[in-house]
């Protein structure tokens, strides 16, 4: 069992790295990395495809040419496909010549109409001055071409669905090297702009470049970070740590109001962000305003981990993280149950704890709220483009050599997957505009990335995305299955409509994963903004429903269809939904609880989360 009560001091330095036993000529990995099982291999085999990954940013090669091997095959083997491709690209050709031959006629009064109008969200090309010739023939070239390489990397039968997405992914990264939009002779707005000001934006441009060059070579953050520091500008609320283990700081926030809920709120972040996520500006802190609403809070800040914490796997953030911080909460607020909130990966080892926890018969809890969390991992969205065994085989060994993933690994995982907005728009905007993009706290944020533990990123690679484990009701706690049928929990369900990370409809399979009270909520924004939502802020909608106890599944489009929308921040909401749970209020507990091991160690935001 893992043990939930009195849990061992750990003193505030990293203890040592465990030590590790002598191996023979030829030993097995480590057991973590076995869960599959994953084959052994040699320490050369180890050092081999460590140098491999290094060399490859991390992408596996054998996984990229097994792609392209089964799309290639099965197109070959599909005459009638590459016939209908052949004629796509003929109606293609057709259209760009009559297209030629409409702006040879069109007047302003009478234009040319498009070949192809690019997707709601590509705004590459959204500029009037890509209406001016040759830059419309271009672009509507350029868009033709990839509306083409769509057709051809999708819909091939035989291809396995994975291998489609990486084909169709690898072809639109490779397009988008090539867009108009992206070079000085081929984009009409960074023309006009370089005309307007004598060429002095490309002047700026070059400093702006060698300067991110500059901080790049020194490890230094993006410019302008420097003015979002933690506890001088970000995660200002006021509170106290009041545990401390080798994973994590628990921070008890100082009340604001005369009463307060008797039901605490305790909050777990993922441990691949820094939690003040939820504690940015004072104008958009979600624990600012929940403390604001009379509501004790609680949250969690994970410890950035490194090589000491190479050996750190899931059962360690359970003990060592929510449990720990849950019987501290529990001493600190005693005889009163927990409102347990978990944001994104954090949300899945609540969803893991509190599937233990019914099947244990602790009843702590007396809500479960989760936050872009996925339960079911068979559509994980695009993520899954870069998780497959031959993927993760090749991270093992990297992570074994090192001991942790690098935030470099993760950062580069998400400008791939968002290579527009991350690396595109930015070439452009910076470099060829010559305008710096204003940082914000959101960004500050984002730049600062935490590592991962090499033991646990396996484990949750291998059990929940290549397994699925946790559906499945195979994912073990204590050495025993927990399912999350269990859960007897009402839940308050958060999901974002542009989410990359957590699609939305991956979320909402939890109404078919447990028969409880869920009231889920879909929110415009993505992975992180629609969490930041503060009320006030412009252009905010959401729909929410209830699904009683019990009650029937709706599927997610019905669900979307049904569901009413209201304008605004949906935090109002999920404090409402906490309000209707919780008892009546009471003076607030004081901080800490020194008589019972929980003494107050310093201020937030703590020691952990200044960890580079």
């Amino acid at each position: 069992m893992i043990p939930r009560k009195a849990l061992p001091k750990v003193p505030t330095t990293p203890a040592d790295p465990p030590a590790r036993t002598p191996t023979a000529a030829m030993p097995a990995v480590p057991e973590y990395m076995c869960s599959a099982p994953a084959p052994a291999r040699s320490p050369l085999d180890l050092k081999f495809h460590a140098a491999l990954a290094r060399a490859s940013m991390s992408v596996s090669p054998m996984s990229q040419l097994l792609a392209m091997i089964d799309w290639a095959g099965h197109l070959a083997g599909s005459p009638g496909k590459r016939l209908e491709l052949t004629n796509l690209a003929l109606q293609h050709a057709r259209r760009i010549v009559e297209y030629l031959g409409e702006l040879a006629l069109a007047t302003p009064c009478a234009p040319a109409s498009r070949c192809v109008d690019p997707v709601a969200q590509d705004r590459r090309f959204a500029a009037e001055e890509w209406n001016l010739w040759p830059f419309n023939l271009m672009h509507q070239s350029f868009l033709l071409t990839e509306n083409w390489w769509q057709a051809a990397t999708t819909c091939v039968a035989g291809v396995s669905k994975h291998h489609e997405h990486v084909v169709s992914f690898a072809a639109r990264q490779l397009l988008d090297v090539f867009s108009p939009g992206n070079y000085l002779a081929t984009n009409p707005v960074v023309l006009r702009r370089t005309f307007e000001t004598g060429g002095f934006n490309l002047l700026h441009g070059a400093f702006n470049a060698a300067e991110d060059l500059q901080r790049l070579a020194a490890g230094e953050p993006p410019a302008g970070t420097e003015n979002f520091v933690v506890g001088r500008d970000v995660a200002l609320t006021p509170g106290k740590v009041v545990l401390r283990t080798q994973l994590m700081e628990l921070i008890q926030y100082s009340p604001t109001t005369e009463r307060v809920y008797p039901e605490p709120v305790l909050i777990v972040p993922a441990w691949i962000m820094k939690y003040y996520i939820l504690d940015l500006s004072p104008h958009n802190s979600l624990v600012k305003y929940l403390v604001g609403q009379g509501h004790t809070v609680f949250c969690i800040s994970w410890k950035n981990p490194g090589p000491a914490e190479r050996d750190m796997g899931m059962d360690d953030y359970l003990r060592l993280g929510f449990f720990a911080a849950l019987d501290a909460v529990n001493a600190i607020v005693p005889g009163r149950k927990v409102h347990a909130a978990g944001y994104c990966l954090g949300g899945t080892l609540l969803a893991i704890a509190n599937a233990a926890m019914a099947r244990d018969a602790d009843d702590r809890l007396a809500t479960m709220t989760m936050f872009t969390a996925q339960t079911d991992f068979t559509e994980p969205g695009e993520l899954a483009l870069f998780i497959d065994e031959s993927e993760v085989s090749l991270l093992e060994a990297q992570m074994e050599e090192v001991g942790y993933l690098t935030a470099g690994q993760m950062a580069g995982a998400f400008q791939l997957l968002r290579s527009y907005d991350l690396l595109w728009s930015r070439i452009v905007g910076e470099y060829l505009m010559g305008e710096r993009a204003p940082m914000n706290d959101l960004m500050a944020w984002n730049a600062d990335a935490t590592r991962m533990p090499a033991r646990m990123h396996s484990q949750y690679l291998r059990q929940l995305f290549l397994n699925d484990a946790l559906s499945e009701g195979r994912y073990r706690v204590d050495d025993r299955p927990v399912a999350l049928s269990d859960i007897d929990t009402p839940v308050f369900c958060v999901a974002t409509l542009t989410d990359h990370v957590a699609p939305w409809r991956s979320v909402h399979k939890l109404h078919y994963l447990t028969p409880v009270e869920i009231h889920f909520v879909l929110t415009k924004g993505g992975h992180n903004a629609g969490i930041v939502s503060e009320p006030g802020r412009p252009r905010r909608d959401y729909q929410s429903m209830t699904r009683e106890e019990g009650g029937n599944y709706i599927p997610p489009d019905d669900w979307l269809a049904l569901a009413p929308r209201q304008e605004g921040s949906w935090w109002p909401e999920w404090s409402a939904w906490l309000t209707a749970r919780s008892g009546t209020p009471s003076a607030p507990p004081a901080s800490g609880a020194p008589e019972r091991g929980y003494p107050l160690l310093g201020d937030a935001p703590g020691s952990y989360v200044l960890e580079k």
